[in-house]
């Protein structure tokens, strides 16, 4: 397997980190030593005078790694924005040479790293730099995840437009059921993305109501082509 894939979402809340999760533990159960970033976190509880990164905290778990979470998550933050404004208003500079000695550092103790991006490809991460810019400074491949409800077309191909704009290859695309209940949208729209994205789907990960580690793993193993990840040069 390769160095390491960069998981990037369409939106906010489309479940990047229960798809990056369950492939950890996913690889994980195959006996590759996978290791996790989230590279900055928004949105995390304060306690004790620290910010608490719960996703990152959440990919440690399931990847069953013991890296110390300042190279999990090197910038953690308490308000709910986008990295660019929560940094400017905690007064921190978000510095993509820290992030890149920190990835480098995992690297160096595992097989492969998986990269969580915060938002989308266009989600600004310090000054004029974005998400995509962050990807392609540490040298890694797109997954693209994406609701598979309604309007999740319009969304996966902006974001795949985007990333073929920039040059940054997609690995593939995958579906996450957000909500329990599914209608026409989400049956035809599988599909339909294979069609017109142009980008392998690797699959449609149903609504997981309780998300445990066994739970988000059986998901990911049972309906995400693996293989073609553990392939990546």
């Amino acid at each position: 397997m390769g160095k390491g894939i960069f998981i990037t979402g369409t939106d906010t809340g489309v479940g990047k980190t229960i798809v990056a999760g369950g492939i950890a533990a996913a690889l994980r159960e195959r006996g590759i030593n996978v290791g996790v970033m989230k590279p900055v976190e928004t949105g995390c509880a304060r306690k004790n005078g620290r910010c608490i990164p719960e996703d990152a905290l959440f990919l440690k778990e399931m990847a069953q790694c013991h890296d110390e979470i300042e190279l999990v998550n090197p910038y953690a933050f308490e308000e709910v924005l986008t990295p660019a404004l929560a940094a400017e208003r905690a007064g921190v500079r978000i510095d993509l040479k820290n992030i890149n000695v920190a990835f480098k550092t995992l690297l160096s103790r595992h097989e492969v790293v998986l990269v969580e991006g915060a938002g989308g490809l266009l989600a600004p991460l310090w000054k004029n730099k974005v998400m995509t810019d962050l990807a392609r400074d540490l040298g890694l491949p797109l997954l693209l995840v994406a609701r598979a409800s309604l309007g999740t077309i319009n969304h996966s191909l902006l974001s795949l437009y985007y990333a073929r704009k920039e040059s940054v290859p997609v690995v593939g695309l995958v579906l996450n059921h957000t909500l329990p209940v599914a209608g026409l949208a989400e049956s035809l729209n599988p599909e339909a993305l294979r069609r017109w994205g142009r980008v392998p789907l690797l699959g449609t990960i149903p609504f997981v109501p309780s998300p445990t580690r066994d739970s988000v793993r059986r998901a990911i193993a049972e309906q995400l082509d693996l293989e073609v990840l553990t392939r990546l040069n």
